[in-house]
């Protein structure tokens, strides 16, 4: 189907191992899967080296795992924390009293390997699910009941996760107890402020700080939501539609992707991130960045045409699910937030491309994009702000 491919691209191996030593491994620990296996190699979206697995029998499987070398992060590229969370939501998945409403989808994983001798770095193999991943939001080629349909069940499998206790299942010490997002605030205003004083290495100038950085900052530090409300709850870190795998024929999510960002924090945290598009206003993006058609600012705010399903249609639904009051008032901050964590994402891949570190072709639209995604933050605060003020005159 056009707006979307099967399963994922893949071909040659660009980042090699021994694969006879993974055969090894496998015939000694991991029955489900016949050796030898052939390999080859996804093309597109992670940061974690990524591989696809036929066996002796032709069923196929996945492997992920740490890239080579030395890492720059001690956070990132946790395969072990992926496998435990896939691991503890598998298990959940199975229980006798998990309802076809409850279940997360998400692959069979089958084993950790933690012995870097295997393959160099530590992996897990997980199942391959044959479906469909939408690459563009605005998923145009497909019809448009397929598209609301899509859109909707994506919903319900995250409702379905904001539902699951952590500790229930195992993750109660997956992350710090304390509160999400001023945990974040801490980490990420520390991650930026050391990103603004990369130089580029032929202006000699710095890349500087996200727009009204400062401002920000303190607005989100004195308007924080109360996150009892939710509790604690598994945050999958980078909940988009092209993380998700639907099934090959039926408009449903058969899959979850990529948890390499998962926490324990504010669930709506993700459901900003999942509906970002309908936090950006189209005349408030670029010129020359809208013309690109970049995916990362893809606006569906106050827009009529094209538009999957409305934003109202979404957030009911999750406030159904998830037996939240409509609407949830916390979401003018968390949306703010979310652009400005996209701002500091951006402007990290800006300070890479800065020092000619970045790998990626597309790294230099970093340098204009992480400026807007500041902007955009600010406009969603400035319009909570001006609802706050409303509602105290009233």
């Amino acid at each position: 189907m056009p707006g979307g491919h099967t399963g994922g691209a893949y071909g040659a191996v660009r980042a090699a191992f021994d694969v006879d030593k993974l055969n090894t491994y496998i015939k000694a620990h991991v029955p489900s899967v016949i050796p030898p296996v052939v390999v080859k190699q996804f093309k597109f979206g992670q940061s974690n080296p990524t591989y696809f697995l036929t066996d002796d029998r032709q069923k196929r499987f996945v492997l992920r795992k740490k890239p080579a070398g030395q890492l720059l992060s001690s956070t990132a590229h946790q395969v072990e924390r992926e496998f435990r969370v896939l691991n503890a939501l598998h298990n959940y998945n199975k229980r006798p009293t998990t309802s076809p409403s409850e279940i997360v989808p998400v692959p069979i994983p089958y084993t950790l390997c933690e012995d870097s001798s295997v393959i160099g770095t530590p992996f897990y193999i997980m199942e391959y699910l044959d479906g469909r991943i939408f690459t563009c939001p605005k998923m145009l080629d497909a019809p448009p009941e397929v598209r609301r349909e899509c859109w909707l069940s994506a919903v319900r499998a995250l409702a379905a996760l904001a539902c699951v206790n952590p500790s229930d299942i195992g993750l109660s010490r997956l992350a710090s107890s304390t509160d999400y997002f001023p945990r974040q605030i801490k980490s990420l205003t520390r991650v930026s402020e050391a990103q603004a004083r990369a130089i580029d290495v032929d202006t000699g100038n710095p890349i500087g700080e996200i727009p009204h950085y400062a401002e920000l900052v303190s607005w989100y530090k004195n308007n924080l939501p109360d996150e009892k409300k939710t509790g604690q709850r598994i945050v999958h870190g980078d909940y988009k539609m092209d993380n998700l795998i639907f099934h090959p024929t039926e408009n449903r999510v058969i899959g979850i992707l990529d948890w390499e960002l998962c926490t324990l924090g504010s669930p709506l945290a993700d459901f900003a991130n999942f509906t970002q598009p309908w936090s950006i206003d189209p005349r408030d993006v670029p010129e020359d960045l809208a013309k690109e058609q970049f995916v990362f600012l893809t606006a569906f705010k106050n827009e009529s045409q094209n538009i999957p399903v409305t934003l109202e249609d979404l957030e009911q639904e999750y406030c159904s699910l998830t037996c939240q009051a409509y609407p949830i008032k916390e979401m003018g901050f968390v949306r703010s937030w979310m652009l400005f964590r996209s701002a500091v994402i951006s402007q990290g891949i800006a300070a890479r491309f800065a020092r000619r570190q970045a790998s990626s072709e597309q790294a230099s639209i970093h340098i204009r994009l992480f400026p807007a995604m500041g902007h955009l933050a600010k406009v969603l605060m400035e319009e909570q702000e001006y609802s706050n003020n409303r509602k105290s005159k009233l």
